[in-house]
């Protein structure tokens, strides 16, 4: 299970539908349409008609799963980038009572930020249900400039903000949804070795 070395990461245990939650929120991203689809035939009906459905096709795989999340019956709302779906989201989580249940499911830096919104409205992340899906990609804080950097493969990488060479430690930060990156030629400038392919 993806999670299990690193200490500081959370741990995605997959979706399960918690039948007497009063609302279901899920928020989808690329692949993570897969973790719904997968236990569709828990949806039933009275489920179905308490659910939104908040989905943005990206992915490593690149492919939209509109089509199936409409089929299921639910409100479903469809998001060009991440960053609409995450306004809806916290749009939707304002609109929220006590009973509410919310699902995230795609990459782990989708989670992280899907996290981040759900934190801003008081809820507690060990209630939230969470599946990784898709790439194994960082999101990456530059603890220089303190720039995010999305879909990190390799380390070293360059920091897309500030241009330093960065290591990837393995250090996952629940409060910035994000691993952290430290300049890794800082005592010899220009002393970087090739970059390795991490995390695919």
């Amino acid at each position: 299970m993806q999670g299990a070395t690193i200490r500081s990461r959370p741990v995605y245990p997959g979706l399960a539908i918690a039948p007497f939650a009063r609302r279901h929120i899920f928020a989808l991203e690329g692949e993570g349409a897969g973790a719904l689809l997968d236990i569709a035939g828990d949806l039933t009906p009275e489920v179905l008609g308490r659910s939104q459905i908040l989905y943005v096709a990206r992915g490593s795989l690149g492919v939209g799963h509109h089509g199936a999340l409409q089929n299921l019956g639910a409100a479903f709302w469809a998001a060009p980038t991440v960053p609409p779906l995450l306004g809806r989201l916290d749009v939707e989580l304002s609109r929220s009572h006590m009973g509410t249940r919310l699902y995230l499911a795609g990459t782990e830096g989708f989670i992280g930020q899907a996290m981040q919104v759900a934190a801003a409205h008081g809820i507690d992340p060990v209630s939230v249900i969470t599946e990784h899906r898709g790439s194994l990609a960082r999101r990456v804080q530059c603890v220089h400039c303190k720039g995010v950097t999305e879909g990190v493969t390799t380390s070293p990488f360059l920091c897309s903000h500030c241009g330093l060479s960065l290591f990837v430690r393995d250090h996952y930060s629940r409060r910035l949804g994000a691993f952290q990156g430290v300049n890794i030629d800082a005592e010899e400038p220009g002393a970087v070795p090739p970059p390795e392919e991490l995390y695919l």
